[in-house]
């Protein structure tokens, strides 16, 4: 409720500051229709970001290794949308950082994160196994290449959130889907009784990211406000690029990283279609897709943006569901 009420009210003043600075640029490699939507400000990601550390730094316990881990995490990936996106509303570097700058800056992050879990992980008995979904007792035990592991993961779903942020409200929306979700798995993984009752791994202190998750989707519900369609103001780099950041966090701190795969299913799909997409065009010189990410071929097919947003949140809540099944479901 903290965050949801510090979105809501900051919204307006910080869009109008965006607006003052001409922080808007619209790709020209999106339909024809997203041209109309020239001069709405992007870096929404301030709203969102603002809204969510206020409450953390409010409710959450700060002295968790998992909540401070969530926010040094969170805050680099912010600062390197941020900056990204000033670059692109420049008139000097219009395409922002570079694609290799960028990745750098995520790997380097991802390697301290990943070092990090390795050497101290959530829990000790499966340090370097990976819990597979819908089972009892299989785990992948990966040894070193954890590390490697960890990397993708928080390196993917950061991007991947990034290349779903297309349409008005649908990266967002997605967005609370799955931190409910993982809230939901936190706060069972951190508790003794429930964690040893469903048989997934206890992780002592993750119930914590609880409340950090809480105030994840309560920022997210307040700029959603302004973002739904036709949207007053996009999200941008500045918000992509940490909030999927903070899901692969999460994802890795519950040890529950492959069920990420499900929970983020719709970012997955997206990532996948522009791989698919990318792969088929430079090898067999034809697409997969009318247009990449996924997103856009719906809309080149017909579908309004506003229809496409709302059945990616449909399926976003059938595959949330099928993630809490596995509980149950071993």
């Amino acid at each position: 409720m903290t965050a949801l009420f510090i979105s809501l009210v900051s919204a307006p003043g910080i869009i109008r500051w965006l607006k003052s600075r001409k922080m808007q640029k619209i790709r020209v490699d999106t339909p024809i229709g997203h041209q109309t939507k020239t001069g709405t400000p992007a870096m929404g990601g301030l709203i969102i970001f603002l809204a969510m550390a206020t409450s953390c730094l409010l409710w959450a316990r700060l002295v968790d290794r998992f909540v401070l881990l969530f926010l040094v995490t969170c805050t680099i990936l912010w600062i390197l949308g941020y900056v990204d996106d000033s670059l692109k509303a420049s008139d000097k570097r219009k395409d922002g950082l570079t694609p290799a700058v960028k990745m750098g800056i995520q790997l380097i992050l991802a390697v301290g994160v990943a070092a990090y879990l390795y050497i101290d992980p959530p829990s000790a008995a499966y340090a370097t196994s990976v819990s597979v979904p819908y089972s009892k007792e299989w785990f992948l035990h990966l040894g070193v290449l954890y590390i490697p592991f960890c990397m993708i993961l928080l390196v993917g779903s950061s991007n991947a959130v990034n290349l779903a942020d297309g349409l008005d409200g649908l990266a967002c929306g997605t967005l609370i889907i799955s931190a409910l979700t993982y809230g939901i798995f936190a706060y069972l993984a951190g508790h003794a009784r429930f964690s040893e009752y469903l048989r997934i791994i206890r992780v002592p202190g993750a119930g914590e990211l609880t409340v950090v998750l809480a105030a994840l989707v309560g920022a997210c519900m307040g700029f959603l406000w302004y973002n739904a369609h036709p949207a007053e103001i996009f999200m941008g780099d500045t918000g992509s690029l940490f909030l999927g950041g903070a899901i692969g966090i999460v994802a890795l701190c519950v040890k529950q990283e492959l069920l990420l795969i499900i929970v983020g299913g719709i970012f997955v799909a997206e990532a996948l279609s522009v791989l698919l997409q990318v792969y088929s065009f430079r090898v067999h010189k034809r697409r997969i897709f009318k247009m990449a990410p996924l997103h856009h071929h719906f809309e080149m097919i017909g579908w309004p943006e506003s229809k496409v947003t709302i059945r990616f949140w449909i399926v976003a809540v059938v595959l949330s569901l099928f993630a809490l099944a596995s509980l149950k479901l071993r």
